[in-house]
């Protein structure tokens, strides 16, 4: 597959903000998602030539890891995120545990990018923060941790 593609190079860069959520019963709109990515830890094999008169440093992939995946929303009546980690919380991880994907869609509402997630579950719930000073709408943020994501559009 090539790097540079005529889409690479004349194509429009697609905006960020027409994206959709599909783990299991997890519904509503979001405002933020962030985490889409992978790594891989660095291990440095070091080398010397014969006679000890050439040293080399070579990097090589180590264990594969996946980001967390953050979400973010306003708060609403809807308590899915809840009651999801709410499962986490009882001990119930085999059945919290649940396939999605991250759509993303260009301004014609066509879909351009597709990240597939496996055995996703809820790390972390975060209401929001209350100050009667502000104005500001409240956010519930979610932390999904998982084993594996790959982007399959």
């Amino acid at each position: 597959m090539p790097l540079v593609t005529k889409d690479t190079l004349t194509g429009d860069p697609i905006v960020s903000f027409n994206f959709e959520i599909q783990f299991g019963t997890l519904t509503g709109y979001f405002t933020e998602v962030s985490g889409l990515g992978s790594e891989h830890e660095v291990t440095e094999h070091k080398i010397v030539g014969r006679g000890g008169d050439k040293e080399a440093v070579r990097k090589i992939p180590g264990r594969l890891k996946w980001g967390d995946i953050t979400l973010k929303r306003g708060v609403t009546a809807n308590m899915d995120i809840w009651q999801w980690r709410k499962m986490i919380e009882d001990g119930k991880i085999g059945d919290a545990r649940i396939n999605g994907s991250i759509l993303m869609y260009d301004n014609a509402g066509v879909l351009v990018a597709q990240w597939d997630v496996v055995d996703a579950w809820p790390s972390k719930l975060t209401g929001p923060s209350l100050n009667t000073e502000s104005s500001a709408v409240g956010v519930e943020e979610l932390t999904i941790v998982h084993e594996g994501i790959s982007r399959v559009k």
